[in-house]
């Protein structure tokens, strides 16, 4: 493996806007391209960052994304027939897709979720080695119907990364019978410069208060909860403004919750931005209000610009927020998230001392260390590859 490139491919789903898809493109844009040829497979080319993959990057997709359907309703229904038609015949024999279209040679194969897990140790390519990554809470209620499987997939790879502490450290919990891989916690690499820049791509100031938030708009991720704690304070008498960025299957039944309680001028939702940085790096406060997490990468990035977080004590926020010190943690309640967003409001002294102990949080996201880790992961591998 010394004299030429180790063949890495990756297989995600698609790229709609999320964390593990930031991560993703990271390492595509930071791995050493002298030591490694990186390739990326997706299931569908589909999602708001499908654009951003790196041209130097060889990328394959099994099948269109919703973008390219016809508008026609029924075409479009049709289109979305054939396509899981498509993906079901590839998954039963992956041999077609990893000949035909992927073209699959690898020397290490990486499955960025357990969505992908089935998809990479199915290959076709014996020869590779297998890496899983899971960013998930295995306890979390929504993922309990796919667990079981999860669990025999996990065995079955040659290597295994957790994208953060708590992920491994509840998994070992819960399931300590589990034969588990050689594996490592490997937390997401931020591109601070770049964070930055973006974060000072336009200016923005706001007439009131604003706390901001971003994610996808899921049941999971709590803004039904948000918007009920805001309308509470704003009946308090605590004026403040809540901008949500993000888009998902929510979105109609939260703008119907807001219009029933009055705060559609002051609960707004902007959708899914490619660049959310100005709003973070302007309004006043970020808040987080979500029953589970993994290891949210925009909480890592909302720290680094400094912003004081309201956050779910939940997955790996712990891990990068103590409580009262660099931002607060609350529990996964209505009464929580009113109590902390009104002490954000009224106790400066709070804010301040928050603000203090940030200015370090660039230290605790050392990307250097996590891209070497990473790589010394796969080169490892391909040398003991049969």
């Amino acid at each position: 493996m010394s004299n030429k490139k180790i063949k890495v491919l990756f297989r995600h789903r698609s790229m709609e806007m999320g964390g593990v898809e930031k991560v993703l493109l990271s390492m595509l844009n930071n791995l050493d391209r002298e030591k490694f040829d990186l390739s990326l497979a997706l299931n569908l080319f589909q999602g708001e960052l499908r654009n951003q993959i790196p041209s130097f990057i060889n990328f394959k997709y099994l099948a269109k994304g919703k973008e390219d359907f016809p508008k026609n309703p029924l075409l479009n229904k049709l289109a979305f027939i054939i396509r899981g038609i498509k993906l079901l015949s590839y998954r039963k024999f992956p041999w077609i897709a990893d000949s035909f279209i992927l073209k699959n040679n690898a020397d290490v194969e990486i499955a960025t979720g357990y969505t992908m897990f089935s998809d990479v140790l199915n290959s076709s390519n014996k020869k590779s080695k297998k890496i899983g990554w899971l960013h998930s809470d295995i306890t979390f209620p929504k993922l309990q119907p796919v667990v079981t499987e999860i669990l025999k997939q996990i065995p079955q790879f040659d290597y295994f990364i957790w994208g953060s502490q708590q992920a491994k450290d509840i998994f070992v919990e819960t399931y300590p019978n589990i034969k588990l891989p050689e594996n490592k916690v490997i937390l997401n690499a931020i591109p601070i410069e770049e964070l930055k820049l973006k974060a000072a791509e336009f200016p923005l100031s706001f007439a009131k208060k604003t706390f901001v938030s971003v994610g996808r708009l899921h049941t999971r991720k709590g803004f039904h909860k948000l918007i009920e704690a805001h309308a509470n304070l704003l009946k308090e008498g605590f004026e403040h403004e809540i901008i949500a960025i993000g888009d998902g299957e929510e979105r109609e039944n939260l703008e119907k919750q807001a219009e029933d309680l009055g705060v559609t001028e002051s609960f707004k939702f902007l959708g899914t931005l490619l660049n959310p940085y100005p709003y973070v790096k302007n309004a006043d406060f970020f808040i987080l209000s979500s029953e589970s997490e993994g290891w949210p990468l925009i909480i890592a990035e909302t720290l680094i610009l400094q912003k004081p977080i309201i956050a779910t004590k939940v997955g790996g926020i712990p891990e990068m927020i103590t409580n009262q010190k660099n931002g607060i943690l609350i529990d996964y309640e209505v009464n929580a998230m009113q109590n902390a967003m009104r002490d954000f409001l009224t106790k400066p002294e709070i804010i301040n001392n928050i603000k203090e102990n940030l200015k370090h949080s660039e230290e605790l996201f050392d990307s250097k260390k996590i891209f070497s880790a990473v790589e010394e992961i796969i080169i490892n591998l391909a040398k003991n590859k049969k």
